[in-house]
Protein backbone atom coordinates (compact mmCIF):
# COMPACT_ATOMS: atom_id res chain seq x y z
CA UNK A 1 0.00 0.00 0.00
CA UNK A 2 1.53 3.38 -1.03
CA UNK A 3 1.78 6.49 1.17
CA UNK A 4 -1.04 8.35 -0.58
CA UNK A 5 -3.45 5.46 -0.01
CA UNK A 6 -2.49 5.37 3.67
CA UNK A 7 -3.05 9.12 4.03
CA UNK A 8 -6.46 8.83 2.39
CA UNK A 9 -7.48 6.32 5.05
CA UNK A 10 -6.83 8.84 7.83
CA UNK A 11 -9.81 10.56 9.48
CA UNK A 12 -7.56 13.59 10.10
CA UNK A 13 -7.33 16.24 7.38
CA UNK A 14 -3.77 16.44 6.06
CA UNK A 15 -2.43 19.02 3.57
CA UNK A 16 1.00 19.99 2.32
CA UNK A 17 1.23 23.77 1.85
CA UNK A 18 3.92 26.15 0.56
CA UNK A 19 4.92 29.59 1.81
CA UNK A 20 2.02 31.16 -0.09
CA UNK A 21 -0.35 28.70 1.63
CA UNK A 22 -1.10 27.00 -1.66
CA UNK A 23 -1.77 23.28 -1.11
CA UNK A 24 0.43 20.83 -2.99
CA UNK A 25 -1.45 17.85 -1.62
CA UNK A 26 -4.68 17.17 0.27
CA UNK A 27 -5.97 13.84 1.50
CA UNK A 28 -9.58 12.68 1.33
CA UNK A 29 -10.36 13.86 4.88
CA UNK A 30 -9.21 17.39 3.96
CA UNK A 31 -11.52 17.39 0.94
CA UNK A 32 -14.43 16.30 3.10
CA UNK A 33 -13.70 18.80 5.88
CA UNK A 34 -13.42 21.78 3.55
CA UNK A 35 -16.07 20.57 1.13
CA UNK A 36 -13.71 21.07 -1.83
CA UNK A 37 -12.24 18.48 -4.21
CA UNK A 38 -8.47 17.99 -4.29
CA UNK A 39 -8.19 19.34 -7.85
CA UNK A 40 -9.76 22.65 -6.80
CA UNK A 41 -7.82 22.73 -3.53
CA UNK A 42 -4.45 22.87 -5.28
CA UNK A 43 -5.51 25.65 -7.63
CA UNK A 44 -5.82 28.40 -5.00
CA UNK A 45 -4.29 29.40 -1.68
CA UNK A 46 -5.82 27.70 1.33
CA UNK A 47 -7.60 30.82 2.71
CA UNK A 48 -9.67 30.90 -0.50
CA UNK A 49 -11.29 27.63 0.59
CA UNK A 50 -12.73 28.72 3.93
CA UNK A 51 -14.50 31.72 5.46
CA UNK A 52 -12.59 31.75 8.74
CA UNK A 53 -9.94 29.85 10.63
CA UNK A 54 -8.84 30.42 14.22
CA UNK A 55 -5.36 31.52 13.11
CA UNK A 56 -4.46 34.35 10.73
CA UNK A 57 -3.19 33.42 7.27
CA UNK A 58 -0.13 35.63 7.74
CA UNK A 59 0.89 33.71 10.87
CA UNK A 60 0.63 30.43 8.97
CA UNK A 61 2.61 31.81 6.04
CA UNK A 62 5.38 33.21 8.27
CA UNK A 63 5.70 29.86 10.08
CA UNK A 64 6.08 27.99 6.77
CA UNK A 65 8.70 30.48 5.51
CA UNK A 66 10.68 30.20 8.75
CA UNK A 67 10.41 26.42 8.86
CA UNK A 68 8.74 26.61 12.27
CA UNK A 69 6.08 24.40 13.79
CA UNK A 70 2.77 25.73 15.04
CA UNK A 71 -0.02 24.32 17.20
CA UNK A 72 -3.46 25.88 17.77
CA UNK A 73 -6.00 24.00 19.87
CA UNK A 74 -9.78 24.28 19.42
CA UNK A 75 -9.64 26.68 16.48
CA UNK A 76 -12.94 27.50 14.79
CA UNK A 77 -13.10 26.63 11.10
CA UNK A 78 -15.94 28.05 8.99
CA UNK A 79 -16.12 26.47 5.54
CA UNK A 80 -17.40 28.14 2.37
CA UNK A 81 -20.82 26.53 2.85
CA UNK A 82 -21.00 28.03 6.40
CA UNK A 83 -20.32 24.78 8.23
CA UNK A 84 -18.73 25.41 11.64
CA UNK A 85 -16.09 22.98 12.93
CA UNK A 86 -13.73 22.97 15.88
CA UNK A 87 -10.27 21.70 14.96
CA UNK A 88 -6.86 21.20 16.51
CA UNK A 89 -4.37 22.68 14.03
CA UNK A 90 -0.79 21.46 13.77
CA UNK A 91 1.81 22.77 11.32
CA UNK A 92 5.00 20.69 10.88
CA UNK A 93 7.86 21.80 8.57
CA UNK A 94 9.04 19.15 6.08
CA UNK A 95 12.77 18.84 6.56
CA UNK A 96 13.49 17.48 3.09
CA UNK A 97 11.39 20.08 1.28
CA UNK A 98 12.26 23.80 1.35
CA UNK A 99 9.42 26.03 2.58
CA UNK A 100 6.86 23.24 2.57
CA UNK A 101 4.93 22.25 5.68
CA UNK A 102 2.48 19.55 6.67
CA UNK A 103 -0.80 21.00 7.94
CA UNK A 104 -2.96 18.73 10.07
CA UNK A 105 -6.55 19.67 10.96
CA UNK A 106 -8.06 17.26 13.47
CA UNK A 107 -11.75 17.68 14.17
CA UNK A 108 -12.61 17.74 17.85
CA UNK A 109 -16.28 18.71 17.45
CA UNK A 110 -17.43 15.22 18.33
CA UNK A 111 -15.38 14.88 21.53
CA UNK A 112 -16.34 18.34 22.77
CA UNK A 113 -19.97 17.76 21.88
CA UNK A 114 -20.12 14.42 23.72
CA UNK A 115 -18.51 15.90 26.83
CA UNK A 116 -20.77 18.96 26.77
CA UNK A 117 -23.86 16.86 26.17
CA UNK A 118 -23.17 14.50 29.07
CA UNK A 119 -22.44 17.42 31.37
CA UNK A 120 -25.47 19.43 30.26
CA UNK A 121 -27.79 16.41 30.44
CA UNK A 122 -26.75 15.71 34.03
CA UNK A 123 -27.20 19.34 35.05
CA UNK A 124 -30.49 19.72 33.20
CA UNK A 125 -31.93 16.55 34.68
CA UNK A 126 -31.09 17.87 38.14
CA UNK A 127 -32.74 21.20 37.30
CA UNK A 128 -35.81 19.50 35.83
CA UNK A 129 -36.08 17.24 38.90
CA UNK A 130 -36.14 20.33 41.11
CA UNK A 131 -38.66 22.10 38.87
CA UNK A 132 -40.95 19.04 38.70
CA UNK A 133 -41.02 18.69 42.48
CA UNK A 134 -41.69 22.40 42.85
CA UNK A 135 -44.43 22.26 40.21
CA UNK A 136 -46.20 19.39 41.99
CA UNK A 137 -46.02 21.30 45.27
CA UNK A 138 -47.60 24.33 43.58
CA UNK A 139 -50.44 22.41 41.87
CA UNK A 140 -52.01 21.06 45.06
CA UNK A 141 -52.64 24.39 46.88
CA UNK A 142 -53.44 26.03 43.54
CA UNK A 143 -56.30 23.57 43.02
CA UNK A 144 -57.61 24.31 46.49
CA UNK A 145 -57.38 28.05 45.88
CA UNK A 146 -59.36 27.76 42.63
CA UNK A 147 -62.01 25.56 44.23
CA UNK A 148 -62.45 27.96 47.15
CA UNK A 149 -62.84 30.88 44.73
CA UNK A 150 -65.52 28.97 42.80
CA UNK A 151 -67.47 28.17 45.98
CA UNK A 152 -67.23 31.77 47.14
CA UNK A 153 -68.43 33.02 43.74
CA UNK A 154 -71.62 30.94 44.06
CA UNK A 155 -72.42 32.58 47.42
CA UNK A 156 -72.01 36.13 46.14
CA UNK A 157 -74.80 38.16 44.59
CA UNK A 158 -72.89 41.35 43.94
CA UNK A 159 -71.41 41.30 40.38
CA UNK A 160 -68.58 43.58 41.49
CA UNK A 161 -67.52 41.08 44.14
CA UNK A 162 -67.83 38.19 41.68
CA UNK A 163 -65.39 40.03 39.44
CA UNK A 164 -62.70 39.50 42.09
CA UNK A 165 -63.40 35.78 42.44
CA UNK A 166 -63.34 35.40 38.65
CA UNK A 167 -59.96 37.14 38.64
CA UNK A 168 -58.66 34.63 41.19
CA UNK A 169 -59.93 31.72 39.06
CA UNK A 170 -58.39 33.15 35.88
CA UNK A 171 -55.00 33.66 37.50
CA UNK A 172 -55.13 30.19 39.07
CA UNK A 173 -55.80 28.72 35.60
CA UNK A 174 -52.91 30.73 34.16
CA UNK A 175 -50.55 29.42 36.83
CA UNK A 176 -51.84 25.89 36.31
CA UNK A 177 -51.07 26.19 32.59
CA UNK A 178 -47.56 27.45 33.38
CA UNK A 179 -46.97 24.55 35.78
CA UNK A 180 -48.15 22.04 33.16
CA UNK A 181 -45.70 23.53 30.67
CA UNK A 182 -42.94 23.32 33.25
CA UNK A 183 -43.62 19.63 33.71
CA UNK A 184 -43.68 18.98 29.95
CA UNK A 185 -43.52 15.47 28.45
CA UNK A 186 -41.61 13.14 30.78
CA UNK A 187 -41.97 9.70 29.25
CA UNK A 188 -41.62 8.35 25.71
CA UNK A 189 -44.93 8.13 23.88
CA UNK A 190 -45.91 5.70 21.14
CA UNK A 191 -43.60 6.28 18.17
CA UNK A 192 -44.26 5.32 14.56
CA UNK A 193 -42.58 5.89 11.20
CA UNK A 194 -43.01 9.42 9.81
CA UNK A 195 -41.34 11.59 7.21
CA UNK A 196 -39.49 14.43 8.91
CA UNK A 197 -40.24 16.83 6.05
CA UNK A 198 -44.00 16.36 6.41
CA UNK A 199 -43.65 17.20 10.09
CA UNK A 200 -41.46 20.24 9.42
CA UNK A 201 -43.74 21.50 6.64
CA UNK A 202 -46.67 21.81 9.05
CA UNK A 203 -44.54 24.00 11.31
CA UNK A 204 -43.20 25.92 8.30
CA UNK A 205 -46.71 26.84 7.12
CA UNK A 206 -47.81 27.77 10.63
CA UNK A 207 -44.88 30.14 11.16
CA UNK A 208 -45.02 31.50 7.60
CA UNK A 209 -48.58 32.78 8.10
CA UNK A 210 -47.52 35.17 10.87
CA UNK A 211 -44.00 35.88 9.63
CA UNK A 212 -42.95 39.58 9.73
CA UNK A 213 -42.22 41.11 6.34
CA UNK A 214 -38.55 41.72 7.20
CA UNK A 215 -37.81 38.02 7.78
CA UNK A 216 -37.24 35.41 5.05
CA UNK A 217 -37.89 31.73 5.74
CA UNK A 218 -36.03 29.26 3.50
CA UNK A 219 -35.79 25.46 3.17
CA UNK A 220 -32.99 23.12 2.16
CA UNK A 221 -34.22 19.54 2.47
CA UNK A 222 -32.47 16.28 1.68
CA UNK A 223 -35.26 14.24 0.01
CA UNK A 224 -33.33 10.97 0.42
CA UNK A 225 -33.81 10.91 4.22
CA UNK A 226 -35.89 7.83 5.16
CA UNK A 227 -38.83 7.85 7.57
CA UNK A 228 -37.88 7.73 11.23
CA UNK A 229 -39.57 6.61 14.44
CA UNK A 230 -41.14 9.59 16.20
CA UNK A 231 -44.13 11.15 17.88
CA UNK A 232 -45.05 13.70 15.17
CA UNK A 233 -46.92 16.01 17.56
CA UNK A 234 -44.00 16.21 19.97
CA UNK A 235 -41.52 16.73 17.14
CA UNK A 236 -43.65 19.53 15.69
CA UNK A 237 -43.63 21.19 19.10
CA UNK A 238 -39.83 20.95 19.36
CA UNK A 239 -39.28 22.41 15.88
CA UNK A 240 -41.89 25.12 16.46
CA UNK A 241 -40.27 26.21 19.74
CA UNK A 242 -36.86 26.60 18.10
CA UNK A 243 -38.23 28.27 14.97
CA UNK A 244 -40.22 30.79 17.02
CA UNK A 245 -37.06 31.66 18.93
CA UNK A 246 -35.30 32.35 15.63
CA UNK A 247 -38.17 34.59 14.50
CA UNK A 248 -38.08 36.50 17.79
CA UNK A 249 -34.30 36.94 17.47
CA UNK A 250 -34.82 38.66 14.10
CA UNK A 251 -38.01 40.62 14.77
CA UNK A 252 -36.20 43.97 15.23
CA UNK A 253 -33.33 43.60 12.77
CA UNK A 254 -34.87 41.35 10.13
CA UNK A 255 -32.92 38.62 8.42
CA UNK A 256 -33.07 35.07 7.15
CA UNK A 257 -33.95 31.72 8.69
CA UNK A 258 -32.93 28.47 6.99
CA UNK A 259 -34.37 25.04 7.79
CA UNK A 260 -31.95 22.36 6.58
CA UNK A 261 -32.01 18.56 6.79
CA UNK A 262 -29.04 16.28 6.26
CA UNK A 263 -27.74 12.86 7.29
CA UNK A 264 -24.50 12.10 9.09
CA UNK A 265 -22.68 8.83 9.54
CA UNK A 266 -21.16 7.38 12.70
CA UNK A 267 -22.47 9.90 15.23
CA UNK A 268 -22.35 9.41 19.00
CA UNK A 269 -25.40 10.55 20.97
CA UNK A 270 -24.89 10.22 24.68
CA UNK A 271 -22.95 7.01 25.07
CA UNK A 272 -24.38 5.28 21.99
CA UNK A 273 -22.90 5.41 18.50
CA UNK A 274 -25.31 5.39 15.55
CA UNK A 275 -24.49 4.43 11.98
CA UNK A 276 -26.86 6.99 10.49
CA UNK A 277 -28.34 10.13 12.04
CA UNK A 278 -30.76 12.79 10.81
CA UNK A 279 -29.67 16.38 11.49
CA UNK A 280 -32.35 19.05 11.36
CA UNK A 281 -30.76 22.51 11.51
CA UNK A 282 -32.54 25.82 12.11
CA UNK A 283 -30.15 28.65 11.24
CA UNK A 284 -30.63 32.40 11.57
CA UNK A 285 -28.32 35.33 10.84
CA UNK A 286 -29.39 37.36 13.86
CA UNK A 287 -27.31 38.91 16.65
CA UNK A 288 -26.53 35.58 18.30
CA UNK A 289 -27.05 34.25 21.82
CA UNK A 290 -25.28 35.99 24.73
CA UNK A 291 -22.21 33.88 25.66
CA UNK A 292 -23.21 33.83 29.33
CA UNK A 293 -26.40 31.91 28.44
CA UNK A 294 -24.80 29.19 26.30
CA UNK A 295 -24.06 26.76 29.15
CA UNK A 296 -27.59 26.99 30.59
CA UNK A 297 -29.48 27.53 27.35
CA UNK A 298 -31.70 24.44 27.68
CA UNK A 299 -32.48 24.88 31.39
CA UNK A 300 -36.07 25.70 32.39
CA UNK A 301 -36.81 29.40 32.91
CA UNK A 302 -33.59 30.59 31.19
CA UNK A 303 -34.21 33.35 28.63
CA UNK A 304 -32.65 36.57 27.33
CA UNK A 305 -36.01 38.12 26.42
CA UNK A 306 -37.96 40.26 28.87
CA UNK A 307 -41.28 38.63 27.97
CA UNK A 308 -39.87 35.12 27.47
CA UNK A 309 -40.86 32.20 29.71
CA UNK A 310 -37.64 30.24 29.14
CA UNK A 311 -39.57 27.01 28.54
CA UNK A 312 -39.44 26.56 24.75
CA UNK A 313 -35.87 25.29 24.45
CA UNK A 314 -36.13 23.22 27.62
CA UNK A 315 -39.20 21.42 26.24
CA UNK A 316 -37.54 20.96 22.82
CA UNK A 317 -34.43 19.50 24.50
CA UNK A 318 -36.56 17.08 26.50
CA UNK A 319 -38.50 15.99 23.39
CA UNK A 320 -35.21 15.27 21.58
CA UNK A 321 -34.07 13.22 24.59
CA UNK A 322 -37.31 11.22 24.53
CA UNK A 323 -36.51 10.39 20.89
CA UNK A 324 -33.00 9.15 21.81
CA UNK A 325 -31.61 12.30 20.19
CA UNK A 326 -30.06 15.58 21.21
CA UNK A 327 -30.03 19.30 20.44
CA UNK A 328 -26.82 21.27 19.94
CA UNK A 329 -26.36 24.99 19.50
CA UNK A 330 -23.60 26.96 17.81
CA UNK A 331 -23.91 30.74 18.04
CA UNK A 332 -21.91 33.81 17.12
CA UNK A 333 -22.99 37.23 15.83
CA UNK A 334 -24.54 36.64 12.41
CA UNK A 335 -24.92 32.88 12.78
CA UNK A 336 -27.01 30.91 15.27
CA UNK A 337 -27.66 27.26 14.51
CA UNK A 338 -29.74 24.77 16.48
CA UNK A 339 -29.20 21.17 15.38
CA UNK A 340 -31.64 18.41 16.29
CA UNK A 341 -29.93 15.03 15.84
CA UNK A 342 -32.12 11.92 15.69
CA UNK A 343 -30.98 8.33 15.03
CA UNK A 344 -32.21 6.68 11.86
CA UNK A 345 -32.80 3.00 12.56
CA UNK A 346 -31.60 0.52 9.97
CA UNK A 347 -34.24 -1.54 8.21
CA UNK A 348 -34.53 -4.96 9.79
Amino acid sequence: MDKETLLNHLVTAVLVIDKDLKPCYANAAAEQLLGVGSHRLVEQALPEHYQALGVEAQILSDAVKAGQGLTVNTATLVTLDAQHHTVDLTLIPLEDEAQLSLLELRQVDQQRRIHQQLSQDAQQQAAQFLVRNLAHEIKNPLGGLRGAAQLLSRELDDPAQKEFTNLIIEQADRLRSLVDRLLGPQRPTQHSLHNIHQVVQKVYKLVEMALPANIQLKRDYDPSIPDIEMDPDQMQQAVLNILQNAVQALEHTGGEILIRTRTQHQVTIGSQRHKLVLTLSIIDNGPGIPPELMDTLFYPMVTSREQGSGLGLSIAHNIARLHSGRIDCVSSPGHTEFIISLPILSAK
